[in-house]
């Protein structure tokens, strides 16, 4: 057997395997997962929304840490944990599968799908890796906004390291705005089982997607803003997380309703991964 038909056969398996019902699998769970978190982190934003808002108060942070903290405290805290652990390992493997093999669809194996499907596995294998550090009992890295501030801070230090966090801060607005944008397009409708849905829940799981996918993207572009005014003004700790920013929201005018709709579309977005768990083409 020569190498060119071993090569072939590898990526026979790995394609096989690309496409089992264990991927499946791992890639609802992963959905799930990410809708727990972004559930709760909308619910903690609401919190603070609607506590004295003026005076600092708001109890929980409104950021990933936040969230793991919330579920921590509960019966079976720590097994939960665990399996949103896991959820998001399984779904940075769904996004590996993506990128070495190409994701469902006509234009699926395209290489910028391939691409972006490859910064998506880097995203949630980060993301899994915090989460089962949180669960191992390791809180030192739970608070977004100091990991932003010190990422910020050590890229500064960096041979041009105010144009890369200038940089960073751009691309992070523009990750924002196409987040909204796709959302507003419904452009996850390619993505959906729609023969299998009744109207009904297809007009709940657009609700939920377009609500959702624009306060994500306003979330995002507010912390790509922050991190452009850090790089303009040289200071690392303009930089801020998903808790500090939303805070920031509610500086502006009517404030504490624009924080809570934000927050609502946060809770929006979970139950809207909870949609593609269940009718997501994977």
């Amino acid at each position: 057997m020569n190498a060119r038909t071993m090569s072939l056969r590898g990526r026979s398996k790995g394609r096989q395997a690309a496409n089992s019902s264990a991927m499946d699998a791992a890639a609802r769970w992963g959905f799930m997962a990410r809708g727990t978190i972004y559930l709760l982190i909308g619910l903690l934003a609401l919190q603070i929304a609607f506590a004295d808002v003026g005076g600092g108060s708001g109890g929980e942070q409104a950021d990933r840490g936040g969230a793991l903290a919330e579920i921590g405290e509960q019966p079976m805290g720590s097994v939960l944990l665990w399996a949103l652990g896991v959820g998001l390992v399984g779904m940075s493997l769904w996004r590996l599968s993506e990128a070495l093999f190409g994701a469902s669809g006509p234009d699926g194996r395209k290489a910028s799908k391939r691409l972006l499907s490859a910064g998506r596995f880097v995203f949630y294998g980060f993301v899994a890796y915090s989460v089962l550090t949180f669960a191992a009992g390791d809180k030192s890295g739970s608070s977004g906004d100091q990991q932003s501030q010190d990422v910020t801070a050590t890229a500064m230090e960096q041979p041009g390291g105010r144009w890369i966090v200038g940089i960073a801060g751009a691309a992070i607005i523009g990750a924002g705005l196409w987040i909204a944008v796709r959302a507003l397009r419904r452009d996850y409708h390619k993505h959906l089982k729609l023969g299998q849905m009744s109207r009904k829940v297809r007009q709940f799981v657009d609700v939920t997607g377009v609500g959702g996918g624009v306060a994500r993207g306003v979330l995002f572009g507010g912390i790509g803003v922050f991190v452009l005014q850090a790089a303009i003004e040289f200071e690392p700790d303009k930089a801020k997380g998903f808790d500090a920013t939303l805070r920031s929201f509610a500086d502006a005018p009517a404030g504490r309703w624009l924080l809570a709709l934000v927050a609502l579309g946060l809770v929006l977005f979970g139950v809207f991964s909870f949609a593609m768990a269940r009718w997501r083409k994977v």
